[in-house]
């Protein structure tokens, strides 16, 4: 398998003996370079000694020295330029266009090597390492929480960046989206999403001091004023959203994106819409309060929205009045919007404005709060990797999502722990003998 044989020469998991060319040349690897993941040879700038002789350049891997010719390489004049070719099976020579050999190295993928990669590949278990996690040591699994941790955060920068490319370029519209995604908590939050990218937030400001008519604004373009009135307040919010929608060219969204199986009756689309509406009305977020709230207990005051009247005895238009409450957000949904909104738009505002002061207090905000209680997480708690705070959850999602469903061991440090370790160290660890150093 190609990819393990880049992973061998990436980590230079050599044999113990001498390595050497087809023709007979001594090869010490002194860098086995940069892996390139773009057009082009496997890895740029190694640098590597044939005979004494120091090489500076690019490296060629495959797994038969004939797939050169298969993948078209003779004919591509940025392989010109390689000063070394490596492949497991050597079955025939290369030469560069003036007719000189080029230097190959037989290189085969150490049986342990290829045994515990398969073994990881082919684990169902959750996570694929289990068994050997609990063993690593705790600097390894700290270092790479905290690289799992950033990585997270640029992939959220780079989602809100995009979003905000969208919305032409408006920092305000970003927030309101990415948080009203995050009112979706997990099970609507792609349909929270495109409701809210419906929505004309220019129109909705002209409105700004009308609870009521935001909220027109709010169910109509979530489609859910279509179809025929229950009582006097739908009859009144769809009249007023005819009014808007054609003031405003307004389109909904389809009715059918929401959804409502298993969802409690406080997370039904209908009160987290109100609540938004709510929100938008009382103008307690928006991007300037966002930056300047520098406690956890400011930015929770941000989100302390209610509902407004008819919302305190109803969860869907119509049906059952139930007795009056207040639908206020819990302790728990105030947290999650913090980890999931509030601290990626500070580091994501951060990185554009080169504000190393907010990325900072997004990094914090994660530390202070608990880690998400889901099955990622009790999975790898299980297998003995602690998670002490939501910084510690979120690098464990990235994990999960990124390399473990994907079956990127390779790219994994745990992976690359265990795949890289050698049945003596495997034997003396088992034993309960120390690792050697």
């Amino acid at each position: 398998m190609e990819e393990l044989l880049h992973y061998v020469w990436k980590h230079k998991i050599f044999p113990l003996h001498e390595l050497r060319t087809t023709d007979g040349r001594l090869v010490e690897v002194l860098n086995p370079g940069i892996h390139n993941t773009d057009a082009g040879p496997d890895f740029t700038g190694a640098k590597i000694k044939l005979d004494g002789t120091l090489w500076v350049g690019n490296v060629e891997l495959h797994q038969k020295t004939s797939d050169w010719f298969r993948h078209h390489h003779d004919t591509d004049a940025s392989y010109e330029n390689i000063i070394l070719h490596v492949a497991s099976d050597i079955d025939q020579s290369l030469f560069y266009s003036n007719g000189q050999e080029v230097p190959q190295l037989q290189l085969r993928v150490p049986p342990y090597v290829q045994a515990h990669y398969a073994e990881l590949k082919q684990n169902d278990t959750r996570p694929r390492c289990k068994a050997v996690v609990s063993t690593l040591p705790l600097f390894l699994v700290h270092n790479w929480m905290t690289s799992l941790t950033l990585e997270r955060f640029e992939e959220r920068t780079r989602q809100i960046l995009a979003r905000r490319e969208a919305l032409d370029k408006n920092w305000e519209d970003t927030l309101f989206v990415t948080v009203a995604r995050n009112f979706g908590f997990g099970i609507n939050g792609d349909a929270f999403e495109r409701w809210a990218q419906s929505i004309p937030m220019g129109a909705v400001a002209k409105h700004r001091d009308s609870l009521f008519q935001i909220e027109a604004i709010f169910f109509g373009q979530a489609g859910l004023l279509e179809g025929e009135a229950h009582d006097d307040y739908t009859d009144s919010l769809q009249k007023e959203y005819r009014y808007l929608r054609q003031k405003f060219s307004l389109t909904p969204v389809d009715s059918n994106l929401w959804k409502f199986l298993r969802l409690r009756p406080q997370n039904f689309p209908h009160i987290r819409i109100a609540q938004l509406a709510m929100l938008y009305y009382e103008q307690r977020l928006n991007l300037s309060r966002l930056i300047t709230a520098e406690s956890l207990p400011e930015l929770s005051a941000l989100f302390l929205t209610h509902v407004s009247d008819y919302w305190h005895t109803h969860y869907t238009f119509g049906g059952t009045s139930s007795r009056p409450v207040d639908k206020q957000l819990s302790k728990a949904s105030l947290e999650l919007l913090i980890i999931n909104s509030v601290a990626p738009m500070l580091f994501a505002y951060g990185k554009y404005k080169s504000d190393s002061t907010l990325c900072d207090r997004a990094f914090s905000l994660w530390e202070q709060l608990k880690a998400e209680n889901n099955s990622i997480i009790r999975d790898w708690a299980a297998a003995g990797i602690p998670c002490d705070n939501a910084a510690d959850s979120q690098a464990l999602i990235q994990l999960t999502r990124h390399y473990c469903e994907r079956g990127e061991c390779l790219r994994c440090q745990f992976g690359y722990e265990y795949i890289r370790r050698t049945p003596e160290f495997l034997r003396e660890e088992d034993s309960g003998l120390p690792p050697p150093k």
